[in-house]
């Protein structure tokens, strides 16, 4: 008899004693599906985190000029998310970042995250507001990012970090990460999300292309929302009218992002990344230990809010942190409380639908 058919004989004389491979199996299936699962959860976490930051309304880590797409898919342990409140800045910018001329923040926006994770805030710092500005003395908010941003072609990581010490001044909060938004970008992003539906108080004439946006709902295309978020003269309230309506806006991007699904889409987030990656600007902490903040939110319906300021008399649009409400309203900024304080301050609410 051969190797060969020794070692069958005593194989066939054992088989009746091996353990049945059902319940064996049965455990491996389960603890690959188990695997799967964790991986697809941390897929759609990453998936939405990078949307939301890309919006504004998360925590990307990135250097300035590393592509936001980039950073989605850098490898690497996944840590615990933070567990208190979290501060993001972005700002708007007319123009593309390779003009060269001096660039203004048309648009500051505060997005407090609060510790227990219930919903955004959206917090518009006006462009003409008189603040300190460091190493600059005291101007227009608007004008720290020209400040940092140098001149000739824009530094627009130098105009963000000008800004961001700024805003941290004036508030009294950390800004924990931030993005610069050009307006080209807002345009790429708004197609890719095929058009963002907005809700407007009140019919605007465009001063730009002769456009009558009328009031109530639409959906616009990526020209016409840059065209929107331009108009300030003629509205009652000039820029503090421009900055609600850029609540609209951004809040109507999330929005679609939720509906259309492409949170739980990598390959639609994919293409997204690709279109407006590279043209963003972002900074902050990072992605890796932040991974775990989108799933936590319990809403992505944000709420919009006006920082409490007053007109200075005799400088045209030039305003001021109002010296009643804007104090109650940076402590509650501090405190982790704005939904304390917005219940108790209804009017300085944007409606957002």
């Amino acid at each position: 008899m051969t190797v060969e058919e020794e070692l069958s004989a005593a194989f066939a004389q054992h088989e009746p004693l091996t353990p049945p491979a059902g319940p064996l199996r049965a455990a491996i299936d389960r603890k690959v599906a188990g695997r799967r699962r964790r991986r697809r959860k941390l897929r759609v976490g990453a998936v939405a985190l990078a949307v939301l930051g890309l919006l504004g309304f998360a925590v990307p880590q990135l250097t300035p000029y590393r592509p936001a797409r980039e950073a989605a898919l850098l490898p690497g342990r996944v840590a615990a998310a933070p567990t208190g409140a979290v501060n993001v800045l972005v700002l708007g910018l007319d123009g593309s970042a390779t003009e060269e001329r001096p660039r203004f923040a048309d648009s500051v926006l505060l997005v407090h995250v609060p510790a227990d994770r219930s919903r955004p805030y959206l917090v518009s710092l006006p462009r003409d507001m008189e603040v300190p500005i460091p190493g600059h003395g005291t101007g227009k908010l608007n004008s720290a990012f020209r400040y940092g941003a140098g001149q000739g072609r824009p530094d627009l990581a130098g105009g963000y970090e000008l800004t961001r010490r700024t805003v941290s001044d004036l508030t009294g909060v950390r800004v924990d990460a931030g993005a610069v938004l050009t307006y080209p970008v807002l345009r790429k992003l708004t197609d890719a999300l095929d058009g963002v539906e907005v809700c407007l108080p009140r019919a605007v004439s465009s001063r730009h292309t002769s456009r009558v946006f009328p009031a109530g709902c639409q959906r616009l295309d990526g020209a016409a929302s840059v065209d929107l978020l331009r108009q300030r003269q003629g509205l009652p309230d000039g820029a503090l009218d421009r900055d609600r309506t850029a609540q609209l806006v951004v809040a109507g991007l999330v929005r679609g992002a939720v509906d259309q699904g492409v949170l739980t889409s990598p390959a639609r987030l994919s293409r997204i990344l690709t279109a407006v990656g590279p043209d963003v600007t972002v900074a902050g902490a990072s992605l890796l230990e932040l991974v775990q903040l989108a799933p936590e939110l319990k809403s992505v319906e944000p709420v919009g809010l006006g920082l409490p300021v007053s007109p200075q008399p005799d400088q045209g649009w030039r305003l001021r942190p109002d010296p009643e409400d804007a104090p109650a309203f940076f402590a509650a900024l501090r405190a982790d409380r704005l939904a304390e304080w917005t219940a108790g301050h209804p009017d300085r609410v944007t409606r957002l639908r």
